[in-house]
């Protein structure tokens, strides 16, 4: 038996093994040569943005803010600072909303607050709750049979609890209050500039802007906390509204969308956010003008929720005639050791594209059937909801299919977790 193994193993054995090994190799050159170059964006001598015609481009600074001293210490303040300085301080509101925090956001904020108004830069910081007065916010629940918009009952503790999604909503959206007084006075911003707690610079904005020529309704970055796997698969969504296949690039299960990934061209995608996203002002000035929403209580009792940085584009009118896109060539993270790894020419590195590429390979059919089958799951508790309608009311519907997975989020304690 001995004999007969060590005979097929130097036939057969080793042979294919050696064959297999050659073929992988050639692979994995051509996946390393085939790794895109950094496409981005340099600043003019002059400091003057090229992000539109006239190359004065408005923006409208916008972010909401839980315990994120140590990022605006480290970097985020004066990366604000410095795209201040480059777009001209006339060109620029900044728009803060602090709540919940337990550390020094506030006092950082205000320290941000103080460097703009030096500047001339006109600026709105909203310091909210204190962690003691969120927690008595969450804790004032609705009695039992008294339900309020945004809760959301809880069989196991025989009570209401508060979502997570309309909640972050109505924060974001009051973040975005100061647009509709400063039309009143006659400001209007070309761009709808969005930044989470990440690390950046100016160069990075002026990439986001240029993308596709600024002819986007929104264009988002890819964020990374952990190199090289990207963070945000909440809110994206390829175009064919299917979460990506691995957090590897290139990422996605669409061929147009992987492909697009492969060249580093921007991304058409059904919903993105990503650490930094750029939005068209136009639709934020409709009458109604474009908001920040949750799904309704209603669908969300039949245990789905959607993400509000994905439903914004769904309700986006401009989403369909100019699209959203993914510029992978913007690349921030939360951390800013990350932040040098990933703002390479070439990225990911060798080993990391090697892996990138079988992590898809291997995991497009699982993820392909696991999609299937969540789908399935939410279209058929859409269906139910649309039927049980009451009788009169106008038909239901929710354009943010795509947006919706099979879970609940609340609000607890001094944070959130699934119900």
């Amino acid at each position: 038996m001995l004999i007969r193994y060590r005979r097929f193993r130097r036939n057969y054995l080793r042979p294919i093994l050696l064959v297999l090994f050659f073929f992988f190799a050639i692979d994995a050159v051509l996946v390393v040569n085939r790794r895109p170059y950094t496409y981005r964006t340099k600043l003019t001598a002059d400091r003057r943005s090229p992000a539109s015609p006239a190359g004065n481009t408005t923006v409208f600074i916008v972010s909401i803010h839980r315990n994120t001293e140590l990022i605006q210490r480290l970097s985020w303040n004066q990366a604000v600072l410095d795209l201040v300085d480059y777009l001209g301080p006339e060109n620029v509101h900044l728009s803060a909303v602090e709540s919940g925090s337990q550390e020094g956001t506030k006092e950082a904020l205000l320290d941000l607050k103080a460097a703009l108004d030096e500047r001339g830069a006109s600026n709105t910081v909203s310091l909210g709750l204190t962690v003691w007065e969120q927690l008595e916010e969450i804790g004032t629940r609705p009695p039992p049979g008294a339900r309020e918009p945004g809760w959301i009952w809880n069989v196991a503790e025989n009570q209401f609890e508060m979502r997570r999604i309309p909640y972050l909503a109505r924060v974001r959206n009051q973040a975005m209050a100061p647009l509709k007084q400063l039309r009143a006075e006659g400001r209007r911003f070309d761009q709808v500039l969005w930044l989470n707690d990440v690390v950046f610079d100016t160069e990075d904005i002026i990439t986001l802007f240029n993308t596709r020529d600024g002819d986007y309704a929104a264009a988002c970055a890819m964020d990374y906390k952990s190199s090289p796997a990207y963070y945000d698969t909440f809110a994206l969504r390829d175009d064919l509204g299917l979460k990506t296949s691995s957090l590897y690039w290139p990422w996605f299960q669409s061929p147009t969308a992987r492909a697009s990934a492969e060249r580093n061209d921007p991304v058409r995608v059904a919903s993105c956010w990503n650490g930094i996203v750029a939005f068209d002002a136009a639709p934020f000035y409709t009458n109604p003008p474009l908001q920040f929403r949750g799904i309704d209580d209603s669908l969300a009792d039949l245990h789905l929720e959607g993400s509000e940085c994905c439903l914004i584009h769904a309700d986006n009118y401009l989403t369909t005639e100019k699209g959203v896109w993914l510029n992978p060539n913007v690349r921030v993270s939360y951390d800013k050791r990350a932040y040098y790894h990933i703002r390479t020419n070439r990225f990911p590195d060798p080993f990391w594209a090697v892996v990138g590429a079988w992590a898809n390979r291997l995991s497009s059919w699982h993820v392909g059937v696991q999609s299937q089958l969540e789908a399935r799951v939410v279209r058929n508790r859409l269906e139910q909801w649309k039927l049980e309608a009451p009788t009169g009311d106008v038909p239901r519907y929710e354009p943010g299919e795509a947006c919706l997975i099979n879970e609940m989020q609340i609000m607890w304690s001094n944070g959130w977790k699934h119900l």
